[in-house]
């Protein structure tokens, strides 16, 4: 049974992580749709409303493939995971149907109306289509996460006569203070992917000197809006987020940092090879002192090691999550250097001739979604041996009547299918971003009758 549940926590980690691709750049273009749009409005400039349209197609190439991966994720709520769906749908049911009744539907209708309706609508409405495609499109983060931080920290429920998990408060779950933090925390994050996308593609525009104009105005918004969203990544909702790790998850924080042994005045691993198997974090290279310091804000604060706690109760892949936190925060240390020193030379009037520093900018694209990546691995392996923490084991919540061999074969199955999904995903940005924002995608006129006489 062990073996069939890896499986599936296999299945729905490949399918979770690649849909991911597709929201974490869509909700941060949503915001920055919203901006260019707000600087068309009170510029009266076309070249935002052009840039607006040309990122509109990207963001319509995402949703579509968001859409695509998303919707079997809620059907292997049913098909992988069984026994988790009946005893906490009543209450993760609650929040993945206001996600689809509600933010998706809001999302979507408005996506058509900026795409297809900007000459109908006129400024002012072609905005108020952008913000409510923003405003969908993060409610529907929100509900995602309020979903994710109940399983990381449940509130608001009851224990039912039949060993249900029902909903003693609906507000309780929407306003879980877990969610909150996380959700400040993801949003940012996928406000930095998309400024790394867009300011990457400016970059792109400005080393090729094709669409100069579109270039500096990208590598311009991406980098305003992504230093802010760097700083804020890391205080105050990493902090916050850290910190309710701490008192709530002891035994994760544990294991995030590698901490085998309790200590007051801990040291913060920067480098290091945890060993399992014989307690130890191997190379450490550690400031001192600063793990009791960064959680408790004291020098000498006492920090519990995994040995305080039982085995049964450590997460079942320290290594993995162990590295995947330290990847995390490493990225998130680079992104504020990198936006840092870009705003700097934005500042200096050097940023678009500066060319290792757009080199910079156009090969740092793959790191934000690593770094995403990285923080819902770290999010979720480090909830375990929970599915429901310190309510469900994760044993406990899958499909017992579903064998290892039926989960590889359609693990297999989608692997297959997106794969092809990747190559058509690729093949539509890089098309859209060869032809520039300059295209129309009208077909031309035909000739007139006689044109060639």
């Amino acid at each position: 049974m062990q073996h069939a549940v890896d499986v599936h926590r296999l299945h729905f980690a490949f399918t979770v992580t690649f849909h991911y691709i597709f929201p974490q750049l869509t909700m941060g273009l949503a915001l920055l749709l919203v901006y260019l749009k707000t600087k068309a409005l009170r510029t009266g400039d076309e070249l935002y409303n052009r840039a607006a349209r040309f990122w509109g197609k990207i963001f319509g190439i995402n949703f579509a493939m968001g859409v695509v991966t998303g919707i079997p994720l809620e059907f292997q709520f049913g098909t992988n995971w069984a026994e988790f769906s009946k005893s906490a749908g009543g209450v993760i049911g609650q929040t993945l149907a206001m996600e689809g009744v509600f933010s998706f539907f809001l999302e979507s209708s408005f996506l058509g109306v900026f795409l297809f309706g900007e000459k109908k609508l006129g400024r002012i409405g072609h905005w108020w289509s952008a913000f409510l495609v923003w405003l969908g499109s993060w409610l529907s983060g929100y509900f995602i996460v309020a979903t994710d931080a109940w399983m990381q920290h449940p509130v608001a429920y009851h224990v039912g006569a039949n060993g249900r998990i029902e909903l003693s408060s609906f507000w309780g779950l929407l306003l879980n203070k877990w969610a909150l933090w996380q959700y400040a925390h993801t949003m940012l994050g996928a406000v930095q992917t998309g400024c790394f996308v867009m300011a990457a593609v400016g970059a792109f525009y400005l080393l090729a000197h094709r669409d100069e104009v579109y270039g500096r105005t990208f590598v311009k918004a991406g980098v305003l809006v992504g230093v802010v969203a760097a700083v804020l990544q890391l205080y105050p909702t990493g902090d916050a987020q850290g910190k309710l790790v701490a008192t709530q998850q002891p035994v994760t924080l544990a294991a995030m940092e590698g901490l085998f042994q309790s200590e007051q005045g801990a040291p913060l691993a920067i480098l290091g090879q945890p060993d399992v198997d014989q307690r130890k974090l191997d190379n450490p290279l550690e400031i001192p002192r600063m793990l009791s310091f960064l959680t408790y804000q004291k020098w000498k604060a006492n920090i519990q090691g995994l040995n305080d706690f039982p085995t049964e109760l450590w997460p079942d892949r320290i290594e993995i999550l162990y590295y995947s936190y330290h990847i995390m925060v490493g990225l998130g240390t680079i992104f504020i250097a990198v936006m840092g020193l870009a705003a700097l030379q934005l500042w200096r009037k050097k940023l678009f001739t500066s060319r290792w520093m757009l080199w910079l900018l156009m090969l740092s694209v793959p790191l934000p979604y690593i770094a995403n990546t990285a923080g819902w691995i770290t999010a979720e392996i480090g909830r375990q041996p929970w599915l429901i923490y310190g309510l469900m084991r994760t044993t406990q919540g899958s499909s017992p009547r579903v064998s290892a061999g039926n989960v590889w074969f359609t693990l297999i199955g989608f692997m297959g299918m997106y794969s092809v999904l990747a190559i058509l995903w690729l093949f539509l940005s890089w098309r859209e971003v060869e032809l520039g924002p300059e295209h129309t995608g009208h077909l031309p006129e035909p000739p007139l009758a006689g044109a060639d006489d």
